[in-house]
Formats: structure tokens, sequence, C-alpha cells
């Protein structure tokens, strides 16, 4: 995906949202903005890495902060040896998820271009947080190209790619920290490059696929849906985006064989579960995507009444940038940074997936949550903007657009 950084070309390319990007020339914002979370606590500084996607174009759903409101510490980790951010403790307390989830399975990660220095970086992420290594030589970690080999790779990302790919080989670790990772890299950031990746995770055999890239929807959508992201047995995951409602709908979240996940500010409380959730609205043009699509047809498990056609999201996680997770990139940043958007949101929800284990042959995982909803958290305050009806941008009980169902209480809900 080609972006423009303060206004210069240049050639990007990964999964910037919720796994890839896309080829072409997108603006990505130089400058760094203020912004006032739902939080009595001073306004954390943090900009988006990728432009506004369009029906062409794919973009990344991540957000860098560059300066924390508050250095957070994680769980289980010596003070001051962790970096600011929420690490795997963190997710694994908030979603009462397995320390070592994911036994057995193999997570696809999907990204554009490459990034030499992902595996190094997601050795630095395990180690800093006692994670079993994950590498080529273990047969934990393979990165190969949309053909499934291991060579040629397609060309270096740049752009902020390689804090996209860190973002989703890092989350992925922190949930399902013994599943295998296998890291499809596409040789371009359109469309039927990055459909192709996910053919071949699935043909290597990965049962669960995190795509963290958006494209605005458009009524070609329901053509892709059978060629790239149509497959039984397997949970496909894509996020939602980062523009709020009023943006509109984006793909391949809206596809009904996709888990559609949005985003949330996730913080500590003093309550019993000890973490508060609300909808991730961070400012009027940066927060989680909902809404009713256009085009994609309605899948039968899908009840809510107020839309005739697909409803994004299904399910939620993490994305609030002003409460966000640690990272660790050497490529194209300088080590450990904190960062949000539903790029973080959907690896996690793809290593939950992991953790409750494989899909039935022939199962449709994105309908699993349906069937158990007393397993989910079920945010009810917050909303990504205005609209009618209501449910369609805030947060209420049981269904609702920005948040799906709710988010993980354990492993219940994400099998059949």
């Amino acid at each position: 995906m080609r972006h423009h950084t303060d206004r210069r070309t240049v050639i990007a390319l990964s999964a910037c949202a919720a796994g890839l990007l896309t080829v072409s020339t997108l603006t990505l914002t130089g400058q760094a903005q203020a912004n006032t979370p739902h939080s009595t606590s001073a306004a954390p500084v943090w900009h988006p890495l990728c432009a506004t996607p369009t029906t062409t174009l794919a973009s990344c759903d991540v957000l860098e902060v560059d300066k924390p409101h508050e250095h957070v510490a994680a769980l289980g980790v010596t003070a001051g040896a962790a970096p600011s951010g929420y690490g795997p403790s963190d997710l694994q307390s908030a979603y009462k998820l397995p320390a070592d989830g994911g036994t057995g399975q193999t997570v696809a990660v999907i990204d554009a271009y490459d990034d030499p220095n992902a595996e190094k970086d997601l050795a630095t992420y395990r180690k800093q947080y006692g994670l079993p290594a994950c590498t080529t030589s273990n047969g934990c970690f393979k990165k190969v190209n949309s053909s499934g080999n291991t060579s040629p790779l397609p060309s270096k990302a740049s752009a902020n790619q390689g804090a996209e790919d860190s973002l989703d080989l890092d989350l992925v670790s922190a949930v399902a920290p013994r599943a295998k990772i296998l890291f499809v890299e596409a040789s371009k950031g359109t469309l039927t490059e990055m459909g192709k990746a996910v053919n071949q995770a699935v043909a290597l055999g990965a049962k669960f696929v995190s795509n963290s890239y958006i494209f605005k929807e458009s009524s070609s959508d329901p053509s892709y849906d059978k060629q790239y992201y149509d497959h039984p047995g397997v949970a496909v995951v894509a996020g939602t985006g980062d523009w709020n409602y009023a943006w509109g709908m984006g793909y391949p979240s809206s596809s009904p064989y996709v888990t559609s996940v949005g985003g949330t500010s996730l913080v500590r409380s003093s309550g019993e579960r000890g973490w508060n959730e609300t909808v991730w609205n961070s400012e009027s043009d940066k927060g989680t995507g909902s809404g009713c699509s256009a085009y994609e047809p309605k899948p039968a498990w899908q009840k809510d009444t107020g839309c005739a056609k697909r409803m994004t999201a299904d399910v939620a996680a993490v994305a609030d940038p002003a409460h966000g997770l640690a990272v660790y990139d050497s490529y194209q940043k300088n080590g450990w940074g904190v960062f949000g958007g539903t790029s973080a949101a959907t690896p996690v929800i793809a290593g939950v997936y992991a953790d409750a284990g494989a899909p039935p042959s022939g199962s449709n995982p994105a309908s699993f949550p349906y069937t158990h909803q007393d397993a989910l958290n079920d945010v009810t305050s917050g909303d990504n903007g205005q609209c009618s009806p209501a449910y369609f941008c805030t947060a209420e009980k049981g269904y609702d657009g920005p948040t799906g169902l709710g988010t993980p209480n354990g492993t219940a809900a994400f099998h059949e």
C-alpha cells in the first residue's frame, strides 16, 4: 500500500487494521493529535499510522501513542522493567484467558510486503513477558509469501507497516502463547492479493486467520466473499476500522463469513471483574467502526431487527490507544511503543478463538458468539457517533453495533 507521510509518497504494506494493507496512494496524517478519551486523566498524544481507506485502497487500523497519559505497568512483570502499555497478563486477566492457550493450534497473520525483522522483534516481545520461544528453528514461527513459499519474499514494507506487523504478531502471542504462528506476506496490499494470502494461510493448515486491514465496503464485496473469505471450519477475523460510525462500513469485516471485531476502551477498576470496558471513541473521527451493510446479506444467526443486512460488529476487544498495548518493533520504530486501534482487537480475538480450539468442520465460527452470549462481557456504555436506530452506534444491553455481543469472558463463546 502506498501511503503519503508528510505528503511524500512511500511504498507501504502490511495489514495496518485490525493485519494488512494495500498498494496505492494514501495519506498518512503526519501530525500527532491530542485526543481526549473518556477518562479523567491527562489526554495522551497519538497519531494514526494510516489514512482513511477507500473501496479500492485498504488501510491499517492502528494508532501509535507518542505520549502516554500514564505509565501502565503490565501485571506480573517487575516494576520498571516492563514497557508502558498492557501486556499478556493484562489481557489474560481482563478476558479470563488461560496463560498457556493455543496449544496445538496455528494462527495465521496476514499482512502485505516483507518485514525483515518480524521474527527477531517477536522474540524480543516474547522474552520480555516470559512467553515460550516461537521461532523458525523450533517450528513455531513460519513466514511465507502468498504462494506459501519461504522465498522469494515480497518487497520490504515501509511507511509504518512494520509496526502493524509487530502489533499483530505480539498480540496473537499474548493471547495464545502456545499457538504456532504462520505469517503470510502478500506481494501487494490490494484486495485480490490479500485475499490470496488468506487462501494460502488456510491451505497451509491455519484454522484461525487474523486480518488487520480494511477497505470501504462496495457492491463488489459479495463476490469476494466466496473467493477469499468463505472457509468453513476456519475462524476468519477482521476489524471494523478506526473511523467511528459516520465513516461507514468496512470490508472484509462486513462479510458474513468473517467475525467482525469492534473496539473498546479497557481500564482497570475496583469492581468484581477488576476491569471496565466502554465503547472506544476518542474523538469525532477516531473510534471503533460499526453499522449496517448496504450489500452483504444478513446471516441467519444475526437477530437484530433494525438492519435488514449484515450488521457489524459481532464481538469486541481492547482498542483505545489511551489505554493501549505494548508492542516491540525495531524495523520502522525505535523498539517499545504503545499502540491501539481495531488492529489490536483483531489479533486478540483470533487468539481467543485459538484458545477455544479448532472449529468443527463445515462450521462458520462467526456464528459461535451468538449461541453463547452469556459467556461474553456485555458492554453497555459509550457510543461511536450519532445514529438511528440508536444501537447502530450506542452501547446497550445485549447486541449493539460498536461492541457486538461483548468482549471475551473466557473462551466458551468462541467454540460451537
